[in-house]
């Protein structure tokens, strides 16, 4: 049984309308290791759908979370917004509302490309509108409880002033420089680091916040939320969760909802993805360079407390050609091959949309990777795969549109994540040669022995082949020459292929001109 049939199993015992919860604080690039929370938690949603059980999907965005320093990606000009709430800073290129829309629209438009349709909370918004505010004076009104269960579960001890309340200073707009001098219902007089002393109602929104693990049990009972997966970091005995289930218990008499704990995900070369390091890979360029049918196979093909590692190099088109195999044994094309798990249903939940009644038409990824670097519009693309008869003339909207998704997101990987290696560019002109004679010959038996043959893969490669061994020279030699006249480098993809792509008077009037 798939991982996440077992998690809504466990769901369905609890006989209730499931809320199943999934949020990030944006306050830097949303990345592909967040996007695992959010896919893991819209796998059980789907297979709760699929059983006929009643569900919600909800993203919260904490964008009421302070800024905690200038990120590496930030102008040092932000240092005067640190403590302030995101959504109240001025956004880094000007164009979004606030610092927490510049990265969070982008985000919630890569989830629609991604087939995840949640309803959307704002933590400004519920602050301010005063969604909150019974929370914050049952908090407050258990402050010593919840002080107690804090120190006790994490083993830390917090101020002697400290209050479960964040006041924001009304002259700086601080969150993380107030400190609570009294509290009387429904007022907090306070003091800010800035030199302001004030007084604020909490029955007003907005003018403060629960500390993280206070807020999110609250919201927990707020929200109605019976599933809400979460990463290691807050799995940690005495972290987060631990004390969370202690409070929205004790404090909130709410039941703690139903988790898995999640594996970060790795960047290979890098480590673990941190937006405020600058060592992540964003959602929306992670979609731009892989198809997103693949991206959710990348994790529904894996259980979520499984360590993964993400080449965006060579390790991509590994990857795609994965998805491809496992979707032709979906379609009854292919025979499944051993490590195949659970394919019927990583299969349909790796689909954004809808599943297609029969198998999309396929071209392999690498072979793609290749076309495109011939030629870069899609149309002239198009044109070699209809003259080599590599798809059918009458190829319908569906297929071709899928291979236009391909063509662009291969663009986009070479563009900016391939290694050189596999990189080439088809001159227009014959690069500056310095050919020996030996190179020469074998370029004039080659042009007598292909100007003969049908111009397909198969025959040129075979010409190639034979006009080595006829004229006795290596055949390293040989993919060397034509490389070098065509690419104006030594190395390229496989010459059968690549050759067959190119029109054959092209080829051989390029191999005339290098001759001379």
């Amino acid at each position: 049984m798939h991982w996440a049939d077992v998690l809504a199993d466990e769901l369905i015992k609890d006989d209730r309308k499931h809320v199943l919860a999934t949020g990030i604080t944006p306050s830097g690039p949303i990345h592909i290791g967040n996007m695992r929370e959010i896919l893991t938690t819209d796998a059980v949603y789907r297979c709760l759908l699929e059983k006929g059980v009643k569900g919600k999907l909800i993203y919260v965005a904490d964008d009421f979370d302070p800024l905690r320093k200038v990120y590496p990606y930030l102008s040092k000009t932000y240092e005067k917004y640190v403590g302030m709430p995101i959504s109240d800073i001025p956004c880094p290129c000007g164009k979004h509302k606030s610092y927490a829309d510049h990265f969070l629209i982008s985000f919630l438009n890569s989830l629609k490309e991604i087939g995840v349709k949640p309803k959307i909370y704002r933590a400004n918004e519920m602050y301010k509108k005063g969604e909150f505010n019974k929370a914050i004076q049952i908090a407050l009104d258990n402050t010593d409880k919840i002080k107690d269960i804090i120190q006790k579960i994490s083993k830390r001890e917090l101020p002697k002033d400290w209050i479960p309340f964040n006041i924001r200073c009304e002259k700086c707009k601080k969150l993380t420089s107030t400190k609570a001098i009294l509290y009387e219902y429904p007022f907090i007089e306070y003091r800010c680091d800035c030199g302001y002393e004030g007084e604020v109602d909490i029955r007003k929104g907005g003018v403060g916040k629960l500390p993280w693990r206070v807020d999110w049990p609250a919201r927990w009972k707020m929200l109605g939320i019976t599933f809400e997966p979460f990463g290691k970091d807050l799995g940690t005995t005495g972290g987060a969760r631990d004390t969370g289930v202690k409070i929205v218990e004790e404090i909130y008499d709410y039941p703690a909802p139903k988790y898995t704990v999640y594996e970060f995900i790795m960047l290979k070369g890098k480590g673990a993805m941190h937006s405020s390091k600058g060592t992540a890979l964003s959602a929306e360029e992670m979609l731009k360079m892989t198809p997103p049918e693949v991206l959710r196979f990348l994790l529904m093909n894996n259980q979520p407390s499984k360590h993964l590692v993400f080449d965006s190099g060579l390790g991509l088109l590994n990857l795609v050609d994965e998805y491809d195999k496992e979707e032709r044994v979906f379609f009854g094309k292919e025979e499944a091959i051993k490590g195949m798990k659970d394919l019927k249903k990583v299969y349909e939940l790796s689909q954004p949309y809808d599943i297609a009644k029969k198998i999309p038409l396929q071209l392999p990824y690498r072979h793609l990777v290749t076309l495109v670097q011939i030629e870069e519009k899609w149309s002239d693309t198009k044109k070699i795969l209809l003259r080599t008869n590599q798809i059918p003339k009458d190829i319908s909207h569906e297929d071709d549109e899928h291979l236009k998704q391909r063509a662009e997101h291969a663009k986009y990987w070479l563009d900016n994540f391939a290694p050189d290696m596999v990189k080439f560019e088809v001159k227009k002109k014959v690069p500056k040669l310095n050919l020996n004679e030996e190179q020469k010959k074998f370029l004039s038996s080659l042009l007598i022995n292909i100007s003969k043959k049908s111009w397909n893969a198969e025959n040129i490669h075979n010409a190639i082949y034979e006009t080595s061994e006829k004229i006795k020279i290596p055949i390293k030699t040989c993919f060397n020459t034509i490389y070098q006249i065509i690419l104006g480098q030594e190395k390229g993809p496989r010459a059968g292929y690549f050759l067959s792509n190119l029109d054959k008077d092209f080829v051989l009037e390029r191999i005339k001109e290098a001759i001379k």
